[in-house]
């Protein structure tokens, strides 16, 4: 049985990640001080939300000090991932700066509406991660993270490519929900908690 801590930082989707982590019999608790992100072996920052507040939520609690410190596996979902950038556009916010580039907000166009919502196929995947090219997993979201060396899976919204994962060193991250995601989310998490 592996452990996981889950930033309860009073925004996000807590509990559906808690669950998927427990389908696949990992005890995912939460946690809301900086030194039990320090003590984890493995931390997750959740997705919904908005970035300004969650950023905001992250400095109150000065969990985000402590996620620039960890050195082991941290894994981003949806919201999650893109914190883990420079810059996200929404809210116009300094974001953790653990990996280069932006958030950008996606363009809407004929039959690809914006909130970009359901599920999407993988365009390439690095097989490391427990994704395979042309898996189909689950998003919503109306923003995407720069495309960089970080990235390690690829999918598209109308004209737009966008990192779908990304993967440098003890950093993960996914744009989709992969609690949502059927088998190809669980392979993903089964892959995280093998890191």
């Amino acid at each position: 049985m592996s452990d996981v801590a889950i930033l309860d930082a009073g925004y996000g989707n807590t509990d559906s990640v808690r669950l998927g982590f427990a389908r696949l019999g990992a005890r995912a608790v939460p946690v809301s001080d900086s030194a039990a992100v320090e003590r984890a072996e493995r931390v997750v920052i959740p997705g919904v939300g908005s970035a300004g507040f969650a950023m905001g939520r992250l400095r109150e609690l000065g969990l985000d000090a402590a996620l620039r410190r960890r050195t082991r596996p941290t894994l981003g979902i949806c919201l999650g991932m893109q914190l883990m950038f420079d810059h996200s556009e929404e809210g116009d916010v300094a974001c953790l700066g653990l990996v280069d580039g932006r958030v950008r907000a996606l363009a809407a166009a004929p039959g690809c509406p914006v909130p970009h919502m359901g599920w999407t196929r993988l365009d390439e995947a690095d097989p490391a991660i427990g994704l395979a090219a042309g898996n189909y997993v689950y998003f919503a979201h109306s923003l995407a993270c720069d495309d960089g060396p970080a990235t390690a899976a690829r999918a598209r919204h109308g004209a737009r490519r966008f990192p779908a994962a990304l993967r440098a060193g003890p950093l993960w991250g996914v744009q989709f929900h992969p609690e949502r995601s059927s088998a190809a989310g669980a392979s993903f998490l089964e892959a995280f908690l093998g890191a």
